[in-house]
């Protein structure tokens, strides 16, 4: 062994750093978490003058100190009013095209005419687009018509299409979960009620419940909850809506509706809406968004007033009186998933998107979970916020993740996905470490005050009938763990499973994961509630070491290790280390492309969004080094890959860390890049302890 205090002993036969004449044995370097590649594939890096006569910018220092490429092609940084410059130019192109005359090939076809502000000049349009991409439009493929119409990038493949009778145009995306639009427009202006998380707020005697006078809104009438009687009354045309047996004694003129109920009015027409009465629905048309309230007393309204979902919705179940509502949910009346022996993939900021987790289904993945998305946006409507909780039809067993600071907009937020979205089980993120969401007292610096812990937990579920899961880390800062002391806690709050991370905030990833501490927690926690553990899992090995010291784990989550081979669940399912080629590799990239054009689109700002997302994957991919070239199996998370050669040129350039060879990458599979194309990885991958996951 070498004698570390006197300096590099050459050991011939081992393993060459640096300039090849220093060596050292694959135990050695995994002891500095240097990954011992096979001294045939190894070469040695070069030296700083080659570098700098390549790269204009300098050379990086990776986390061992060698120098490097730098991983990232750096974007110009432009000031507001060039962007702004930018946007109007981009308006008045003739790249803007109306989407009608684009899917329908007719520039006559927009029903705004003239008065449109998009371009409707085709020939304009065909002259300056991007000469078509190589492949199959996606939607060829699923047998329906293309909805970017000619501005798609694979425009020559549509003549290839079967006929019109043959596709089924009233098909819908095999996606689910997409905001609706009317429902969007109710959250901007804040005219969404959110009776079951008020009156759970009210129950549990915490900030956020509503008072008595609220205002809703149904299509375009603004509706007043009044105590007159316990009538509806509407503030626009001064109707409201009585049962029959009630209508002989009110002093105005009665015009019939339908059914059982009547429309007061003298002089205008009905207007076409839908109520509850006494605990039943009068169904007389529908409408953009509709509400109901039984006739109960002026301090029991609040409780009793219950949103109807958007048109097109699923249907939820409506209480038939007030208590009904009230009452928490028995935990036996809720839903419940067994997580046991599933594989779960984690929900991955960025990379973890609809595409990706396409991919790992088809891998093997049991359970999938959305990106985290924060309660307050989704509140407030943005749709790129929404556009997290898609789900798609492949995704079995699927849940949404969200976070928050406060009870009452976690409470809202989950009684909004409740009756919006589909999904199987509703997370809460109390461990996320990024700065931007624990500065505004979300994610883990909930560690740290656990009564708001409670009241979220508490609040979240008592107003959804679907399952609630939470997500931590050990503690907020390192060495004071705490979640163990509150594991049982957490339990009688309302959680049904609770996934625990062996790392605090303050680690974010520099350490390897503590599991004992995990095991300790699963000891500590009730038999009811199911444990999941967090951290480092890169094998199957690992996960049968984890599972088998302690068998009481219902599973082990699977985080950045399927970032970087997604085929783990293969693995761990055949129990086989699979020592895959880089042609097997790159037709994983294939369907991740397939699926992220049918995702985002298959016109130029589809390709380019799939690019985007592509080159973020391959910023954790090029970490992944073959089985065949490891002296010793199974690769460590925590390995550092030294400068190696592949087996083949595309094995080589798949294991670049430079930028530069992931667009080359992304090249062979999306044509070239537009001109100033720029991309720096939004997570920084190579400073190992950075990655901003979880």
């Amino acid at each position: 062994m070498p004698d570390d205090g006197g300096g590099p002993v050459e050991i011939p036969g081992k393993f060459p750093l640096n300039d090849a004449t220093e060596y050292r044995t694959a135990e050695y370097l995994m002891s500095k978490a240097i990954a011992p590649v096979n001294f045939e594939y190894l070469r040695p890096l070069p030296s700083i003058h080659s570098l700098s006569a390549e790269i204009h910018g300098g050379l990086d220092n990776d986390d061992a100190g060698r120098k490097t490429i730098p991983s990232a092609i750096v974007q110009e940084k432009k000031s507001n009013r060039k962007l702004k410059r930018e946007r109007k130019q981009e308006q008045k192109s003739t790249v803007r095209i109306c989407s009608e005359v684009a899917k329908s090939g007719k520039a006559n076809e927009c029903r705004f005419a003239d008065s449109c502000r998009y371009n409707h000049d085709i020939d304009a349009f065909l002259a300056q687009k991007p000469a078509d991409l190589e492949g199959v439009c996606p939607f060829i493929s699923l047998e329906e018509l293309c909805p970017y119409g000619i501005t798609c990038r694979f425009l020559n493949t549509h003549k290839d299409r079967p006929p019109s009778s043959n596709l089924d145009i009233s098909k819908k995306s095999s996606e689910i979960n997409a905001l609706n639009k009317d429902l969007q427009r109710l959250l901007w202006k804040n005219k969404i009620l959110f009776p079951k998380a008020d009156a759970q707020l009210k129950a549990l005697g915490l900030k956020g419940g509503k008072s008595f006078e609220v205002k809703a809104v149904i299509g375009q009438l603004d509706i007043h909850l009044e105590n007159s009687n316990g009538l509806l009354v509407d503030e626009i045309t001064d109707t409201c809506c009585l049962p029959a047996d009630e209508i002989q004694s009110s002093p105005i003129k009665a015009t019939e509706c339908s059914g059982d109920a009547f429309v007061l009015d003298e002089s205008k027409p009905p207007k076409k809406v839908k109520y509850l009465v006494d605990g039943s629905v009068e169904q007389h048309c529908s409408s953009v968004a509709t509400y109901v309230g039984t006739r109960e007393s002026k301090n029991d309204l609040p409780e009793t007033i219950l949103p109807i979902e958007l048109e097109g919705a699923s249907s939820i179940d409506i209480c038939s009186s007030k208590d009904d509502f009230c009452l928490k949910p028995h935990a036996r009346e809720k839903k419940i998933i067994d997580f046991r022996g599933k594989l779960y993939l984690a929900p991955l900021t960025t990379v973890g998107n609809l595409p990706f987790r396409r991919i790992c289904k088809t891998l093997g993945a049991d359970i999938t979970c959305g990106e985290m998305a924060v309660c307050t946006n989704l509140l407030q409507g943005h749709a790129s916020e929404w556009a997290l909780l898609r789900r798609h039809s492949s995704e079995d067993m699927f849940g949404v993740q969200i976070c928050g600071a406060y009870p009452d907009t976690v409470a809202r937020t989950v009684e909004l996905i409740d009756q919006q979205c589909n999904s199987d089980f509703i997370d809460i993120n109390m461990g996320c470490p990024i700065d931007v969401i624990v500065n505004k007292g979300a994610g883990s610096s909930l560690l740290m005050k656990p009564m708001r812990m409670k009241g979220i937990i508490q609040a979240a579920s008592g107003t959804t009938g679907l399952p609630l899961t939470i997500k931590v880390r050990t503690g907020f800062f390192e060495g004071r763990n705490r979640i163990d002391s509150l594991i049982s806690n957490i339990y009688d709050w309302g959680a049904t499973a609770i996934t625990v991370h062996g790392r605090s905030r303050q680690q974010r990833y520099s350490k390897l994961a503590d599991w004992n501490y995990i095991y300790e927690c699963k000891k500590n926690a009730p038999s009811d509630l199911q444990v999941l553990g967090n951290g480092d899992i890169f094998s199957y090995c690992d996960y049968n070491k984890h599972i088998s010291d302690c068998p009481e784990l219902s599973t082990c989550m699977v985080a950045r290790g399927a970032l970087i081979k997604p085929w783990i669940f293969t693995e761990i399912k055949e129990q086989s280390h699979w020592d895959i080629s880089s042609g097997e590799r790159l037709n994983i990239l294939k369907d991740f492309v397939n699926f992220g054009l049918e995702h985002w689109g298959s016109d130029t700002k589809g390709v380019e969004k799939t690019r985007h997302f592509l080159l973020e994957w391959l910023s954790y991919t090029y970490r992944y080094i073959p089985v065949g070239l490891l002296d010793v199996i199974p690769q460590r998370l925590n390995w550092r890959p030294p400068s190696y050669f592949g087996r083949d040129d595309l094995e080589t350039l798949m294991a670049s860390n430079s930028a530069a060879d992931w667009v080359r990458i992304s090249e062979m599979l999306l044509g070239k890049v537009p001109e100033n194309f720029t991309f720096a990885p939004k997570h920084k991958s190579n400073a190992y302890d950075r990655v901003e996951n979880g």
